[in-house]
């Protein structure tokens, strides 16, 4: 899809999580496209994209904890946003059922500190607050569609169904203009979190070692290229100045292609011609959905959204972007 510059043209945009996977990417686009992109930041990356690639430079960045009530006011009222896209967040699985309590604080109450902020400041046009496929729990009848009821059962999980939950009071109860995502897995150039099966298996191919799968290999999952997903979120947010009617909902993205992790992890050794290292299954996976995919036909109905990468070719522009990162460093010491 193509950005619409006069939308973006010296608009205020404040992006949370500006230094993840689908942080930096989104506002390297949003800079492109004319915005003057805010970014609140925690910890400072030198090997995030935001660094490396220069992203940081092009737009201004308060230093702040999602959790800290203040820092997000001060972000949204001194810079007078108008654009709000929340996506910091505690996100991985793993950390979320060792530490339930700080995901919860990162993930709910960071919500609602944005959303509050968004309440209380008048120059807040649209709230995009990225969920996760993770907010509906685990369901029978399959792809998730956006009125599927969110029950999610563990801490991750739960942690999404609730900032899902909480952002649709705040538009039903105070008519902040909120919209909610719910996307698959990203994946794509610049996922420095290497416990993930994308990047993980790529670094280890490159490594000469077997790529390690926590689970059996036999759990379904969407994943969605992180251009595409950056595309998502535009065609979102200007389907909100468009169309009043949009508002208020919760969108699904996702290439519609489930996969089960021993396919992807297949298809990346495929790609990279390393068919004959096997990757090592542990099986040792808890407190996971075991089947999990959206569909998109809402985003493709509403907002004229799809895809434009199929999963391979994504993957060979992912596997392209670690080689060059990892370089010699993929080699062990």
């Amino acid at each position: 899809m193509s950005v619409d510059g006069r939308f973006w043209l010296d608009r205020n945009v404040l992006v949370t999580g500006c230094s993840g996977l689908l942080g930096g990417w989104l506002s390297g686009a949003l800079i492109d496209a004319g915005a003057h992109v805010i970014g609140l930041v925690r910890d400072q990356d030198p090997r995030s994209r935001l660094e490396r690639e220069g992203i940081g430079r092009r737009m201004t960045l308060v230093y702040g904890d999602i959790t800290d009530r203040e820092a997000v006011e001060r972000a949204v009222n001194e810079y007078e946003v108008a654009t709000i896209f929340h996506l910091a967040a505690q996100t991985i699985v793993g950390t979320a059922n060792r530490s339930p309590l700080s995901t919860f604080r990162s993930n709910i109450e960071g919500t609602w500190n944005v959303l509050e902020a968004a309440r209380m400041i008048g120059t807040v046009e649209q709230v995009l607050v990225a969920s996760s496929d993770k907010a509906y729990g685990s369901h029978e009848h399959l792809p998730y569609a956006e009125d599927a009821p969110l029950h999610g059962e563990h801490p991750y999980d739960v942690s999404k169904s609730c900032s899902d939950l909480i952002a649709a009071a705040y538009h039903t109860s105070y008519g902040v203009p909120a919209c909610v995502t719910r996307c698959g897995n990203f994946y794509g150039g610049g996922d420095l979190n290497f416990n993930r099966i994308v990047p993980g298996t790529i670094r280890s191919v490159l490594r000469e070692e077997r790529p390690v799968i926590r689970s059996d290999g036999q759990y379904t999952r969407d994943y969605i290229y992180i251009e595409d997903a950056v595309d998502a979120y535009v065609s979102l947010a200007e389907g909100m100045s468009r169309s009043p009617d949009v508002t208020g909902e919760a969108f699904n993205f996702s290439c519609e292609r489930p996969l089960k992790v021993i396919e992807l992890t297949n298809m990346i050794l495929s790609l990279m011609e390393r068919e004959d290292i096997e990757p090592i299954v542990q099986g040792q996976a808890t407190n996971e959905i075991r089947d999990q995919f959206l569909s998109a036909a809402k985003a493709r109905d509403r907002l004229g959204w799809r895809p434009r990468f199929g999963i391979e070719e994504g993957l060979v522009r992912t596997i392209d972007w670690y080689r060059e990162f990892l370089g010699g460093a993929a080699a062990p010491a």
